[in-house]
């Protein structure tokens, strides 16, 4: 595996808090656990995988800027380059024993997203991408899917919780794509499900606000593996907004324009 001195720096970092994830998840019905709302939780398992991280990552490039999910954001010394982190996405899936949750860390150079790793301790995959040099997961280069027919193509989203307002956006969206597609699927770990659309295992994926650490690492995996990733609504901003579509060139337009159907 080869790559830049910062991924490596960043993939050495992500195996690292995945050792100590994986050793909790083990455990997982002994971590302390408190609310953070209905269905949003943040463990002891989350905080310390984030301080690795965060303690890997600054000692080897400590004038960078950080925004982490749990520890917020402070600005570096360089304000051109930014780490953007989320230690434990699918946290939910993780405290109730379910393997499918990663650690996601993505470097920021300018507002743009130019080294991305995804790593799934649970299944050993480790997603990676440099801007200009690919996609990949493990040792293997990665590419969108192929599919070219919404009927025949398999898509992924995350149904809000709780008392989440974007809920009656992604019921419409729902009632609109599942009779035009072969398939949604919502497995709880937007990092995984960007992943899972440079691999070509999904055929797009789209959500609503959510956090720029959910999102960045797989904004470049699915561009850097030939995928199309735009906001859902027409010219919006997607780390600002949270709010996503990504899919391979055939599918990309014809799911926005369904996406983006007047209410």
């Amino acid at each position: 595996m080869q790559g830049s001195a910062n991924l490596n720096v960043m993939i050495k970092a992500a195996r690292k808090a995945g050792r100590s994830l994986v050793k909790d998840f083990r455990e997982v019905e002994n971590l302390q656990v408190s609310s953070k709302g209905a269905g949003d939780f943040v463990s002891r398992a989350d905080i310390a995988a984030e301080k690795i991280i965060r303690d890997e990552l600054m000692a080897a490039r400590p004038s960078y800027g950080w925004l982490g999910e749990e520890s917020g954001e402070a600005p570096g010394q360089d304000p051109t380059r930014r780490w953007i982190v989320d230690p434990l996405d699918g946290t939910t899936n993780f405290l109730h024993g379910l393997p499918h949750w990663a650690v996601s860390i993505g470097l920021e150079h300018k507002g743009e997203i130019v080294s991305a790793v995804v790593f799934d301790p649970a299944k050993d995959e480790l997603f990676w991408a440099e801007k200009g040099a690919g996609a990949w997961m493990n040792d293997s280069r990665i590419r969108v899917s192929g599919r070219k027919a919404m009927t025949e193509a398999v898509f992924a989203t995350g149904v809000p919780f709780g008392t989440k307002k974007t809920l009656p956006a992604t019921l419409r969206d729902l009632a609109r794509l599942m009779p035009a597609c072969a398939g949604v699927r919502r497995w709880g770990a937007a990092a995984l499900d960007l992943a899972y659309v440079a691999a070509g295992r999904y055929d797009g994926y789209w959500e609503r606000e959510l956090g720029a650490w959910d999102i960045a690492a797989g904004i470049l995996l699915v561009r850097e593996a030939g995928g199309f990733v735009s906001g859902v609504r027409d010219g919006q901003e997607i780390l600002a907004s949270g709010s996503i579509i990504a899919a391979n060139a055939q599918l990309h337009e014809p799911l926005a324009a369904l996406l983006r159907e007047p209410a």
